[in-house]
């Protein structure tokens, strides 16, 4: 169901679950009849049609009847406008106004639908859900945007992200939790020799599945509240059945279970948004409870596809240009490159110094522990064209005197060229423009590029009106 927003005097409106929201993409949900096999066959054609930025709904699964699979669903900035009730130029400004407001979640007040059936100590996940095997070098199928939720049991404080899981035959799964905070409370349960409890939620609003990749810091706000804010409704909860947690009551799926302490098995090979294998030696869940809707809807992501790039892009690329435009002047726009696993970004400045420059190179890799590369431009450099940004290092920079390298600092669990360590480093360009003419741009006058568009445009018309 779609509902008006708390903050309903504004064009915008909330969508409490994945359902609502598929509905409302229209033309932008391709709808396949044809019965395709979760192990390769369904990440194959996401990957085919990534690039035409539609959601896809997987109407029959091979050994899965009944079920249903969706998955690129944020495959374009379009379908995140949508997702927030914005226009796709006000994508950033929208998230940060959104996020800032801070909506507390609610405890859902009878049944709710992520547990219309329950599955207690379930023997085989993949006899339940058609978990998908993306790529041929990959050991098992995975789950890759399941919002993994834990709490603090000392301070009752939530933890929520997406982390990757191994699905092999059984009930036991592998987890990678490669960073803060479940490093830290799974560390702490160990310590203490205990589980640590968590749960899965697959198939939310894609607001929340925004939310779960913030960037919060230990002590930031909740991640269910940023959810509630990001879709200007409260994100209703229910208890889950077998851990004690709570869990979002409007999922299509929710998979409970324990970390188990002192327990670590081989857990991969999986092709990562690096667009690497990474194999690791990680903890392992034993499955507890599987609950869903009658009729669910399983949520694929697949890695290394414009769709992660679209969901870190918006989350943690319109975060860091938050933190840089609160630390320092002259920073204009941010944009993380496209493919990169958001290792990677453009900065664009106005009116800095070489000096202000290298500040904002500094503070961008300093703030972000993933970004591993910079390059800084002027405003009259498209970030946003990968050609411009070129053209910008290659006739505005000097490496001898533009580039700033930073050594021994924290490397990223999953990037592959720090060889298995835990450092690596760090580099900054500065290809913004020196003084003098000799670095404008070339331009063309405004009144020739004006009729040169009216021509094109006229040209089209005719062309359409030929093709009727």
């Amino acid at each position: 169901m779609l509902l008006v927003p708390f903050h309903s005097m504004e064009e915008e409106m909330a969508y409490e679950d994945l359902r609502s929201f598929l509905d409302a993409l229209g033309s932008d949900l391709l709808r396949v009849n044809q019965a395709l096999d979760p192990k390769f066959e369904m990440a194959a054609l996401l990957r085919e049609v990534q690039s035409g930025g539609q959601a896809v709904l997987f109407e029959t699964v091979t050994g899965c009847p009944g079920a249903r699979v969706v998955g690129n669903i944020l495959s374009s900035r379009r379908a995140l406008a949508l997702a927030l009730g914005t226009a796709p130029e006000d994508l950033a400004q929208t998230y940060r106004r959104n996020k800032a407001r801070s909506l507390p979640a609610v405890l859902l007040g009878g049944a709710a639908p992520a547990q219309e059936v329950i599955h207690r100590g379930p023997e085989d996940l993949l006899s339940i859900l058609p978990i998908l095997t993306h790529h041929d070098r990959d050991v098992a199928p995975y789950i890759t945007c399941g919002l993994v939720l834990a709490k603090d049991p000392e301070t009752g404080r939530r933890a929520m992200g997406i982390h990757r899981v191994m699905c092999p035959r059984g009930k036991r799964l592998g987890i990678l939790l490669g960073g803060p905070p479940f490093t830290r409370l799974h560390g702490a349960a160990e310590a203490q020799g205990r589980p640590l409890e968590i749960a899965v939620a697959l198939g939310v609003d894609p607001a929340t599945l925004l939310a779960s990749v913030v960037k919060i810091g230990p002590l930031g706000p909740d991640k269910f509240d940023i959810a509630g804010a990001l879709r200007g409704l409260p994100l209703e909860l229910v208890r889950a059945r077998s851990v004690d947690l709570e869990v979002p009551a409007r999922a299509e799926i929710i998979i409970e279970g324990h970390v188990l302490p002192g327990v670590r098995e081989p857990e991969g090979p999986f092709g990562e948004n690096t667009g690497c294998y990474f194999t690791n030696s990680s903890p392992v869940v034993e499955v507890t409870a599987v609950t869903h809707r009658r009729d669910f809807i399983y949520p694929g992501l697949c890695p290394w596809t414009v769709e992660v790039d679209h969901l870190l892009s918006l989350a943690a690329g319109t975060e860091l240009l938050g933190q840089l435009q609160a630390q320092t002047y002259g920073v204009l726009d941010l944009e993380m490159i496209a493919g990169t696993c958001a290792f990677s970004a453009v900065i664009s400045v106005r009116g800095c110094r070489p000096t202000e420059v290298r500040r904002v190179i500094l503070l961008a890799l300093a703030l972000d522990r993933r970004l591993k590369s910079v390059t800084v431009v002027d405003e009259d450099v498209d970030i946003r064209s990968p050609r411009e940004v070129a053209w910008a290092l290659a006739t505005r920079c000097q490496p001898d005197r533009d580039t700033v390298v930073l050594r021994g600092v924290e490397g990223y669990v999953i990037d592959p060229s720090t060889l298995g360590g835990d450092t690596g480093s760090k580099i900054g360009f500065d290809a913004t423009r020196g003084p003098g003419a000799a670095f404008d741009k070339v331009t063309v006058p405004a009144a020739a590029r004006a009729k040169a568009r009216a021509v094109v445009a006229e040209l089209e018309v005719r062309k359409r009106a030929g093709s009727l």
